[in-house]
């Protein structure tokens, strides 16, 4: 690919919206973002979309793309592109792929796939997975997801729902998940249920995980509580990760991960506990090098590889 050839991108979470252009060195050229709303009407989460893009493309400086790629929280039918985000309640079998290629795309390729399988390509490509052929992102943010890329190619599975570790069983007593399952990482590293452990605990605080971040900072235990017990969960499920795919990195990114020390240094203690092979134990745990703009890089590589396949 040359440096020509820019995407279209879109970044689809249940914190965020986020739109950009994005060249094919993976380097984000325009961006804007707003919050997702809460509500339960599907409408209302499309028009912001919808603002949000119209926006962005209005400027002059966005300059033409090639193609169109969504990165969205899943689970989703793929590559159909219907989407039933569980940090987004208002879409249930939405067809957001169909209404973004009528409304951005109509004689270009778009594509979707989930936030973190971007994320993880991205990564592969550009950042830290980069000379890795077994690489796992992940995505610790209001919703927990993954994506593989394994043999140095990008791993689907038979629905595209390859990697959804945040439903990966780190406690087999622990709480209900919204997907129908119990004791999911999701349940417990998630934003909302590190906030909703604090209150537990005794958090006072606004119950969000940012205010129990803050609060964790300075020292209080509720709060320190709730983001060691998310921590632990993340370490045990990247340990059971790597020992499954004999994995050469794993970047977590996200939210949640962007805490820092608060969330990795209980999830690196619990992984040094739980990894007992040697291949397991040398598998690097990382941060995004892309930073918190790698989901709009990788929904844009998934783009350019309809423009210009990756051999």
């Amino acid at each position: 690919m040359t440096s020509q050839v820019a995407a279209l991108a879109l970044d689809i979470g249940g914190t965020k919206l986020a739109a950009g252009v994005v060249d094919s060195r993976g380097v984000v050229l325009v961006h804007a973002r707003v919050p997702t709303p809460v509500t339960d009407d599907a409408g209302v989460v499309w028009a912001a979309l919808v603002a949000l893009v119209d926006s962005l493309l209005a400027d002059p400086a966005t300059g033409r793309f090639a193609a169109v790629g969504i990165g969205c929280g899943g689970p989703m039918v793929w590559p159909a592109g219907l989407v039933s985000p569980l940090n987004i309640p208002a879409w249930r079998g939405f067809p957001l792929l169909d209404l973004v290629r009528e409304r951005y795309a109509r004689t270009k390729p778009c594509v979707i796939h989930n936030d973190a399988v971007a994320l993880a390509v991205a990564e592969h490509r550009w950042g830290a997975g980069r000379g890795a052929d077994h690489v796992l992102g992940m995505v610790v943010s209001t919703g927990v997801g993954a994506g593989l890329v394994l043999g140095g190619h990008r791993v689907d599975g038979t629905s595209g729902n390859a990697g959804h570790i945040g439903h990966l069983i780190v406690d087999p007593q622990g709480p209900d998940c919204a997907c129908g399952g119990r004791g999911c990482l999701e349940s417990i590293a998630r934003g909302p249920a590190i906030a909703a452990y604090a209150v537990e605990r005794g958090w006072t605080g606004e119950p969000t995980a940012v205010a129990v971040a803050t609060g964790a900072r300075e020292g209080n235990l509720a709060a320190i509580a709730a983001f060691a017990r998310a921590g632990r969960a993340v370490g045990v499920a990247v340990a059971s990760a790597a020992a499954l795919l004999d994995l050469d990195v794993v970047i977590i990114g996200g939210g949640i991960a962007e805490t820092g020390d608060l969330l990795f240094e209980p999830l690196r203690a619990a992984f040094d506990e739980h990894a007992g092979f040697e291949f397991v134990r040398r598998c690097r745990i990382v941060a995004p090098e892309l930073g918190p703009r790698a989901g709009l890089s990788g929904a844009a590589a998934l783009a350019f590889d309809l423009v210009i396949p990756q051999h």
